[in-house]
């Protein structure tokens, strides 16, 4: 699977996701795919419409089968979470009752608090047609909703699950816009090089008669070094430039690269190695 590393150590913790009363097996299964994904692996079930195990929930999952090896069933939804210290409810509806109410980033931080201090934490999704029941609400702690569309505030429970694992896995990186990799360190090439390719690209564009009429050629040239001093070009990037100037420059349908050395080419090279060459040799 792509993005799937197996010589890095698989996170399994944090709160346990609690399903209730969930009615297809596929949808299990991407729950815990969802839950891999961002290192959650305790995967609670109430009264599972199609009971348990489930063939089609290991497919969906994608190879999550830690998730669904360690799937723990229950008749009931206090039985579920008795051994918990702390449990929040998602909802999209507005409910009655004196709960507090979060959003998914205030959430994630407060469950990860908990967790470092040793307390059992859950998050309760309710069935996929129509949610929690308002008195299963009740056995929560607080509420959860979602910043979404308030005219289409439905999601899937493999959506709703998703949210609440990526908050809960942003929530304890050092810095909330950390990536697991990043980019190359280019530091911007010097002004030498590319002065090299200004004149590299004049040269060629005056040997091919870019610059008309003559009159116009100053302001096209500092139009040219408008557009490629703004990038603020690394030295690989323009060597990379350099290259396909050359390629335009000294070769040709008639003379392609590798058929023969263009007079204009050895010029310019010989031109480049004196240049190089340090005084008095």
């Amino acid at each position: 699977m792509a993005g799937t590393d197996h010589v890095r150590r698989m996170i399994k913790e944090g709160p346990a996701i609690v399903l209730v009363e969930p009615q297809l097996g596929e949808n299990i299964g991407m729950v815990a795919r969802a839950m891999a994904n961002f290192g959650l692996a305790e995967l609670r079930l109430v009264n599972p419409r199609d009971g348990w195990p489930s063939e089609k929930a290991r497919a969906a999952a994608s190879k999550a089968d830690h998730v669904i090896d360690g799937v723990a069933v229950f008749d009931t939804l206090p039985e579920a979470i008795a051994d918990m210290n702390y449990v929040i409810a998602t909802t999209a509806r507005e409910r009655d009752g004196f709960k507090p109410v979060r959003g998914p980033v205030e959430a994630g931080r407060i469950l990860r608090d908990r967790f470092a201090s040793g307390q059992k934490t859950a998050i309760l999704f309710g069935r996929e047609r129509f949610g929690l029941y308002n008195e299963e609400v009740g056995l929560a702690d607080e509420i959860v909703t979602f910043p979404v569309n308030p005219a289409f505030a439905s999601l899937n429970i493999a959506q709703a699950v998703l949210l609440m694992s990526y908050e809960w896995m942003k929530s304890g990186l050092e810095s909330e816009t950390a990536t697991p990799f990043s980019g190359p360190q280019m530091k911007p090439a010097p002004k030498a090089a590319l002065q090299g390719l200004f004149d590299h690209l004049e040269q060629a564009l005056s040997a091919r008669g870019y610059f008309r009429p003559p009159a116009k050629k100053p302001k096209m040239v500092d139009n040219l070094r408008a557009v490629l001093t703004r990038p603020a070009f690394a030295e690989a990037e323009i060597k990379v430039l350099r290259g396909i100037v050359a390629s335009l420059d000294y070769f040709s349908p008639k003379e392609p690269r590798g058929a023969a050395y263009p007079d204009r080419k050895a010029k310019a090279d010989a031109k480049a190695h004196s240049a190089q060459e340090p005084d008095g040799e």
